[in-house]
């Protein structure tokens, strides 16, 4: 009788060890998985950043690239818990996104500052516009608000008081030259450079180097460089101090991506941090 009670004992036992081996092995791949740090991106310089992260980070992290190919998924993908961060744009940008969807999303650290301005087939200098000239402007607010900055500090049209980088076409108080706006979208914008009736356009330098152009060529680049249009690593509310973004972010500030940004794209951008 005792042996039939020892032998159903260690059976039980048996039992017990096996479930708690297989419990601890299901909770070592959840912690290995856990160190996976998606990231999503969509431009050269941006994802170059990105890539180099992954050779930097801490021993038993992961950085996987998440390649996207429009200025929405990147966003909507890390809202929805898809991915962990992604690194794709400025502050503003982002809170748009964050009215617009009820977003939660947040910057965790500024990276490059881009050097934006306006391009012109025909014109060699903002003084040879003609009146009623067309520009063209990127259809988002936020970038629409940048653009039309650099063409009050110019003197090509003036804003009313106060409003800043955050001003619209409604702001514009003063047109002397009676400029009139094209509304395009920013990765529309290259192509709007080589049409006809388009006497000068905004684009980023990444855009504008489809065309073979660098900022080299603008006819007037931004001269207030404002840090909230710095392109940023962006996290959530409820990731932004989780273990995984901070070694991301001590990943994307370390002197190889510094070295990278001031020498291979110093034509294009400065660091921001």
């Amino acid at each position: 009788m005792k042996k039939k009670v020892w032998i159903s004992m260690l059976v039980l036992a048996g039992v017990v060890i096996v479930g708690c081996g297989g419990q601890k092995k299901e909770a070592n791949t959840e912690k290995k998985e856990d160190k996976v740090i998606k990231v999503a991106s969509h431009i050269p310089s941006t994802i170059e950043v990105v890539e180099l992260a992954a050779k930097e980070v801490e021993p038993g992290y992961k950085v996987e690239l998440v390649q996207v190919n429009d200025n929405i998924q990147y966003n909507e993908l890390l809202n929805a818990k898809e991915i962990d961060a992604n690194f794709a744009q400025h502050e503003p940008f982002m809170q748009k996104f964050n009215e617009e969807k009820d977003g939660n999303l947040v910057v965790v650290q500024k990276i490059y500052n881009a050097k934006v301005g306006f391009y012109s087939k025909e014109y060699k200098d903002i003084k040879e516009l003609p009146e009623g000239a067309k520009i063209a402007l990127p259809s988002d607010v936020s970038n629409e608000g940048r653009a039309l900055a650099i063409l009050d500090d110019a003197g090509l049209i003036t804003l009313k008081d106060g409003v800043g980088f955050n001003g619209t076409i409604k702001d514009i108080v003063e047109n002397p030259k009676k400029l009139e706006w094209v509304s395009v979208d920013l990765l529309n914008l290259a192509e709007a450079y080589n049409e006809n009736n388009i006497a000068m356009v905004y684009n980023y330098p990444t855009y504008i180097a489809k065309i073979g152009l660098t900022p080299k060529d603008a006819i007037l680049l931004e001269k207030k460089v404002d840090d909230r249009f710095a392109i940023s690593l962006v996290a959530r509310e409820d990731n932004k101090d989780s273990d995984k973004i901070k070694a991301l972010k001590k990943a994307m500030t370390s002197d190889k991506v510094r070295e990278l940004l001031e020498t291979k794209y110093s034509e294009t951008l400065t660091p921001a941090f």
